[in-house]
C-alpha cells in the first residue's frame, strides 16, 4: 500500500506541475496517467469531472480527492489531493516575487502569450475525449446517445445565454437523469 500511495503522490505530483491554466486543463493529463494505466476506466473519469464540477471547491482539488478516494480510500484522496497542490504551491513561493518585479516586462508577457495556446489545446482535449465517450458510448455513430447531445446542447446554451451557475446546472441534469433517464 505504501508503494501504491508513492506512486500516487507522484502520478498527482506531476499533474501538479504540468497542469497550467486552471483545472480543466488537467483533464487529459488526469486521463492519461489515470486511464492509461488503467488505474481508473473513462467512464470513470468522466463521472470523476462530473463530481468534481458540481462539488464546492477548485476543480482540480476536487478531482485528485476523488481520484485519491476511488483509488485508495482516505489515505490516497490525502496524498492525491497534497500531490496535486504541492508543485503549484512551491512553484508560485519561488516565482511570485520575481513576477512582481517583472510583470512588465516585454519577455513575461511574450512567455505568458505563448502558454494560451497550450492551455487552449489542453482543454479542447479534454473535451474531445469526454464528448466521445459521451455521446458514443459505443464507439460506434449508430450507439450515438441522443438524449445525452439534447440534454448537453440544452444545458450550453442555458450556460451561454443566461449565465446560470454550472454546479446548478450539473445537479438539475443530475436529476432529469434520474428521472428520464434510467
Amino acid at each position: 500500500m505504501i508503494i501504491d500511495l508513492l506512486r500516487l503522490f507522484w502520478i498527482f505530483c506531476k499533474i501538479g506541475m504540468f497542469t497550467i491554466g486552471g483545472g480543466m486543463a488537467m483533464i487529459p493529463l488526469i486521463q492519461q496517467e489515470l486511464v492509461d494505466r488503467n488505474l481508473m476506466t473513462l467512464q470513470e473519469s468522466i463521472d470523476m469531472v462530473a463530481i468534481s464540477q458540481m462539488t464546492p471547491g477548485p476543480f482540480g482539488v476536487n478531482c485528485a480527492t476523488f481520484s485519491g478516494m476511488r483509488l485508495y480510500g482516505l489515505a490516497g484522496a490525502v496524498v492525491a489531493t497534497l500531490a496535486l497542490a504541492l508543485p503549484s504551491f512551491i512553484i508560485c513561493l519561488l516565482v511570485s516575487r520575481w513576477f512582481f518585479k517583472c510583470k512588465s516586462s516585454p519577455v513575461l508577457s511574450s512567455i505568458l502569450l505563448g502558454i494560451k495556446p497550450i492551455v487552449l489545446a489542453l482543454i479542447l482535449t479534454g473535451l474531445f475525449s469526454i464528448g466521445m465517450e459521451t455521446i458514443f458510448p459505443y464507439s460506434t455513430f449508430a450507439s450515438i446517445d441522443i438524449p445525452v447531445v439534447c440534454i448537453a446542447a440544452v444545458l450550453s446554451v442555458l450556460m451561454i445565454a443566461t449565465k446560470f451557475s454550472p454546479a446548478l446546472l450539473v445537479l438539475a441534469a443530475g436529476v432529469f437523469g434520474v428521472i428520464f433517464l434510467r
